[in-house]
């Protein structure tokens, strides 16, 4: 018995000194991250955002009546009006998410095509080329607000024919809302959809 014994002790301390030095910690570390993360980290967040446009809640705008969040994407699908990215959810901000699909994917070539023949149809005068890829394919979140100049650019024919109005009138819309990359060096020049369609809105 003794023999066993002199075994037995050692493998009890060792498990002990790998408890203290391997699963206090951890647990420790765990009760800190929930505790930082979910209750400090998040009221400093909270706290900041109180600091933001409309306390970090989005910017909103009245348009007749209905509220609108500038920075989630709108559907547009009249000729009147600039056209957003195309989205996966159709939109939604309570589902926000991509398609998923590789861009490999048959279903997702067929329906990029799809995209691009809407888009000629509607703006003959445009050359396959010239499109855009943003106005052909979804953003991640299928929620991106904005497209590029370019992107507003291609529409202006077919939106100044629709409203009666010359092209240098809509093309004036665009550079008037046109949002300069951060500090001149940070992402591209680029337009939001919504505030373009509200200013065509003023126009007429």
């Amino acid at each position: 018995m003794s023999i066993f014994a002199n075994y037995i002790t050692p493998l009890k301390n060792n498990k002990y000194l790998v408890m203290k030095e391997n699963i206090i910690p951890a647990i420790r570390l765990t009760v800190f991250c929930a505790v930082f993360f979910s209750g400090i980290y998040t009221l400093s967040i909270l706290g900041i955002a109180q600091l933001a446009p409309n306390q970090g809640k989005g910017e909103i705008v009245t348009v007749n009546g209905k509220n609108h969040h500038i920075n989630v994407a709108q559907k547009f699908t009249e000729n009147k009006y600039f056209w957003s990215r195309p989205s996966a959810v159709d939109y939604n901000a309570a589902g926000s998410g991509g398609s998923n699909k590789g861009p490999n994917n048959p279903e997702y070539l067929k329906e990029v095509e799809t995209r691009i023949e809407a888009f000629l149809y509607k703006n003959p005068s445009v050359k396959r080329s010239e499109i855009p890829s943003e106005l052909v394919t979804a953003s991640g979140s299928g929620l991106d607000p904005n497209i590029s100049i370019i992107g507003a650019k291609v529409q202006i024919e077919r939106i100044a024919n629709s409203r009666n109005l010359s092209e240098e009138k809509i093309a004036e819309v665009i550079k008037n809302n046109t949002e300069r990359p951060l500090f001149g060096m940070f992402g591209p020049a680029k337009v939001n959809v919504l505030r373009l369609n509200i200013a065509l809105d003023k126009l007429n």
